[in-house]
């Protein structure tokens, strides 16, 4: 976040800090603004916050990103449910179509992905100081990825390959829409270098997973562009650590220390992160194509675990220096995600060297997948989703609701508890390979997904209240 030090600050954002985003939560006050100087000699004050001078300009409405939200919390539950479905092969499934492919692809693009769109939509503009140049766009992205989701999973689950294809084909150009936002936002981005490499990857990397998904996906209808051993080579690890890993840990350097209410993690570390793991998607890569598959496999966890030690140093510091030490639940869920992507590493390893254990693909595929991504983002959203409802209710005279007054009640104890007991059941499941303990694992999920649900519902009826009440008053003066 070395922006904000580059350049002159409008006022807003000198005065900015973190109290709105919870006040209720913060135990201490403020950190007293830093002065430091630009290129041209002049002290400029910076703040943990500083990025968000002028954010509530830069909003997209309500109904975008919480429709994104929205429908990854539906989908969520919808996962669990094809889960249960194809519970009897899940301890040991190697791929092919069926509700384990269609809970997969649920989860990936149903969860990981759909919050993905809304956050970076959201968060990026806000972070690069720069207004959404478009607002229909990101709907016209959503009406088409939304219903594509919902088609590929059914036709992977009945099968349909007819089903399959025409979700595919809206997924497909709903990314590529989606891709150009995201790459006319990174061009014209100020400052957070480490965070806009990290966008970057992610963007080439969701430009090789479509290509490598279509291929899978219009292979079953007799059509390829890629060979399907070198397509699946390729689509498991650029959409899992390439795309979504990315992203999240691009997204993190913004999210963690804004959370925490940090200073921005040291810029030059995160970006040899990011070197090394480019320099670990280049071997798997070449890997895919047969080229000396297993050193370089190997040589690639090696880089990628590497990339993920540098990158989890600097958020265990942002989390140990920030003014707010006790995150509650979330980061509690966000802490187990970053253990799980170590582990997931470990697993890989395991694949990589043809570990022999039956069930090795499966427990990395849980790792990687629900392990890591899905309990990190659920983290995260426990987060942003009140944060972004309490700034769109602010907008008015009235005081805002905090944070933590949007989200108050029982759901994410409930689904913080379910979600870890659910994967702990699975894991079991796979290692004794186990169909009946798969289907309680999925159960003990499935609740959890609907406690997560309820809170995201409310969350915006609170939200709409508080945006209904503030009108009122406004009206009223």
């Amino acid at each position: 976040m070395t922006g904000a030090a580059r350049e002159p600050v409008p006022e807003k954002a000198k005065a900015a800090s973190f109290a709105p985003l919870d006040a209720g939560d913060a135990s201490e006050a403020p950190r007293p603004a830093k002065a430091v100087q630009d290129p041209r000699g002049r002290k400029v004050k910076t703040t943990p916050g500083a990025f968000l001078g002028g954010a509530v300009g830069r909003l997209l409405p309500a109904s975008i990103p919480f429709r994104y939200f929205g429908a990854a919390a539906v989908f969520h539950v919808a996962a669990w449910v094809a889960l249960f479905a194809g519970a009897d092969g899940a301890p040991r499934y190697r791929g092919g179509l069926g509700w384990t492919l269609a809970s997969l692809h649920l989860v990936t693009l149903g969860v990981l992905t759909m919050t993905a769109i809304g956050a970076s939509l959201q968060l990026l503009p806000v972070a690069t100081r720069q207004a959404v140049r478009t607002r229909h766009a990101p709907t016209l992205v959503f009406w088409l990825y939304a219903p594509g989701v919902a088609a590929a999973a059914v036709g992977m689950g009945l099968p349909s390959v007819p089903l399959l294809a025409t979700g595919a084909l809206l997924i497909a150009v709903a990314l590529a829409i989606y891709a150009v936002l995201l790459a006319r936002n990174l061009f014209g981005a100020r400052g957070m270098p480490a965070v806009i490499a990290h966008v970057w990857v992610a963007w080439i990397a969701l430009a090789i997973v479509l290509v490598a998904a279509l291929s899978l996906a219009f292979a079953y209808a007799g059509g390829t562009a890629l060979p399907r051993a070198v397509a699946l080579a390729l689509h498991v690890p650029f959409a899992a650590y390439g795309f979504m890993g990315m992203l999240a840990l691009g997204l993190s350097y913004i999210l963690v220390p804004m959370f925490a209410l940090s200073q921005p993690p040291d810029e030059r570390t995160a970006l040899v992160s990011c070197a090394l793991a480019c320099s670990a998607f280049a071997a798997v890569a070449a890997a895919a194509f047969g080229i000396a598959v297993v050193p370089l496999r190997v040589a690639a966890i090696g880089a990628g675990g590497v990339a993920v030690a540098l990158h989890l140093r600097l958020m265990l510091a942002s989390l140990a220096k920030g003014m707010r030490r006790d995150l509650g639940p979330s980061f509690r869920l966000v802490r187990l995600g970053w253990a799980m992507l170590a582990a997931s590493l470990a697993a890989a390893l395991g694949v990589a060297l043809d570990v022999p254990f039956g069930g090795m693909a499966t427990l990395f595929g849980l790792l990687l997948i629900a392990g890591w991504l899905l309990t990190f983002l659920l983290g995260i959203l426990q987060r942003i989703v009140p944060f972004l409802a309490s700034m769109h209710a602010s907008r008015g005279k009235h005081r805002p609701p905090t944070p933590s007054s949007l989200a108050a009640g029982s759901a994410l104890s409930v689904h913080a508890v379910c979600h870890v007991s659910a994967l702990a059941v699975l894991a079991a499941a796979i290692v004794l390979d186990n169909a009946w303990l798969a289907r309680i694992g999925t159960l003990i999920g499935l609740v959890g997904s609907v406690a997560f649900l309820a809170f995201f519902v409310q969350v915006v009826r609170r939200m709409l209240g508080a945006g209904a009440e503030g009108r009122t008053r406004a009206a009223s003066v």
